[in-house]
């Protein structure tokens, strides 16, 4: 069995959900290769490798950068034709399920979304109804098979080795390389990103105004090593920008301990954060569904409750305990 991960790097490196599949595509067993495209791909062998990827197919073309997924899913098809993989495996990035989607038209072979097991290269898993359900899923028709996995649904593990780098020699047609990204805009942000901070401090609704997310932001900093993050309604409000948003249409974060704010604990909401390994949660209304939940459960008004945190914190660092 021939196993594939389609890699997303940058710059800096594999992303952290290239790493991720890899822990998955070496738990199935069989060969084991990522597919890494664009600038950064080469320098990011080592680790692909480390990570356990036997074989990585890397280009630096700035074309795979820019070029809308089209010419990613070319060359991916070229490549799946020539060496007939079982399985490959994506992320659910925009990017990646643009891919995906491109490359499963130029194939016509099986495509699942939103995976959150693959148990082998014939069957994956999803969750529904804020995980209380799972469905098994049966991967049929001509390989590959096409499977985007949720985040945060695998631990990355360093395994060492190294791995075959491949160079990609497909010639891109013009006519892939027409559409581009016209412009990239990255948010700037202070500490942790919000997929790997160690703690992670959710608002809701229960804050009551944009302005008291600083409560959120001043909590953050008195605990330090964490990231402030947001639910899908405060978000839609204009409160905070998306790249806040945890949840089913957001973010998938798997902190060691996550604070929901005024978060009520909405289906949607819950399927993103529900595999912290703590949960406290403030919520005025103590039979709010986050509270199912929590590990620790404080029924109050926020804008009363997150002071104190914050003031106790730096009273307890103050003191030196």
């Amino acid at each position: 069995m021939a196993v594939w991960v389609y890699a997303e790097v940058s710059n800096d490196g594999p992303k952290p959900s290239a790493l991720e599949l890899l822990a998955k595509a070496r738990a199935l067993g069989g060969n084991v290769a990522a597919v890494s495209l664009g600038p950064g791909a080469t320098a990011s062998a080592n680790v692909l490798g480390e990570h356990g990827a036997a074989t990585v197919y890397a280009s630096d073309d700035e074309a795979y950068d820019d070029g809308l997924g089209r010419p990613q899913a070319f060359a991916l098809e070229a490549l799946a034709r020539e060496h007939s993989p079982d399985v490959i495996l994506f992320s659910t990035s925009y990017d990646a399920r643009d891919v995906a989607g491109r490359l499963q038209a130029r194939l016509g072979t099986t495509l699942m979304s939103n995976a959150t097991e693959v148990p082998s290269d014939d069957a994956a898993q999803a969750q529904i109804f804020g995980g209380s359900r799972i469905v098994d899923v049966a991967l049929e028709g001509a390989t590959p098979r096409l499977v985007l996995v949720r985040p945060k649904s695998f631990v990355p593990e360093r395994v060492g080795g190294n791995a075959n780098v491949v160079p990609v020699d497909v010639q891109i047609p013009d006519d892939l390389r027409s559409a581009k990204r016209a412009e990239r805009h990255e948010e700037r942000a202070a500490g942790p990103k919000l997929e790997d901070a160690k703690v992670v401090i959710a608002g809701g609704r229960g804050l009551q105004d944009p302005s008291n997310f600083r409560l959120l932001d001043e909590l953050a900093e008195a605990i330090g090593d964490a990231a402030v993050g947001a639910s899908r309604a405060v978000v839609d409000a204009g409160w905070v920008p998306y790249s806040y948003q945890i949840g089913q249409t957001g973010k998938a974060v798997r902190p060691d301990v996550y604070i929901a704010v005024g978060i009520s604990g909405a289906t949607q909401h819950v399927v993103g954060m529900k595999a912290s390994k703590r949960i406290i949660a403030v919520n005025r209304d103590g039979d709010a569904p986050i509270f199912r939940l929590a590990d620790v459960g404080i029924v109050g008004d926020a804008l009363t409750v997150v002071p104190k945190l914050i003031e106790a914190i730096n009273s307890r660092r103050g003191s030196g305990g």
